[in-house]
């Protein structure tokens, strides 16, 4: 089940239910998302359309273990150990129409920016929980000394890619 972005941020208080139905009046008549006009004729700030755009995400994404998929060399070859850790997220699948990759909802939205970034044709993603993250990055890509408390560092510093 998944919830409506307009609703979640009604939920966590960012805009008035008046508010929401608003810009869905305007959503109506210009087709643009709902986001992008809540940031425009509101001033809700980016991030917190990204937050709650990730709790939406969450909600409907397919639920993946990295750590239990056995992932071809080609499929981990796409990234470093270093852009998987600081970006947090594991690519597990490739076929010629989609790479698919794990993230958690945590750094869901720091993976999405790198890998529109990075990556080139069309990317999907299943969601995890951070322990489990970090698990599936100590499987597919061991780095001496890391844990799940650098990926949270390394969200909140939001290094450049």
């Amino acid at each position: 089940m998944s919830i409506r972005l307009g609703e979640l941020l009604v939920v966590q208080g960012v805009i008035t239910p008046e508010q929401r139905d608003k810009i869905l009046e305007l959503q109506r008549a210009s087709q643009r998302p709902f986001g992008v006009i809540a940031e425009e004729q509101l001033g809700i700030a980016p991030s917190a359309i990204e937050q709650a755009w990730t709790i939406q995400y969450a909600m409907i994404a397919p639920r993946i273990d990295p750590s239990e998929h056995e992932i071809p060399a080609q499929v981990l070859e796409l990234v470093t150990k270093r852009q998987a850790w600081q970006f947090g997220f594991v690519p597990v699948s490739m076929d010629e129409e989609e790479i698919t990759l794990v993230a958690s909802r945590e750094t869901l939205a720091r993976s999405l920016r790198f890998v529109n970034w990075r990556l080139h044709g069309l990317c999907t993603f299943a969601i995890c929980d951070l322990k489990t993250l970090e698990r599936g990055l100590d499987t597919h890509y061991p780095f001496p000394g890391a844990d799940i408390d650098l990926v949270d560092r390394f969200g909140r510093n939001k290094p450049a890619a």
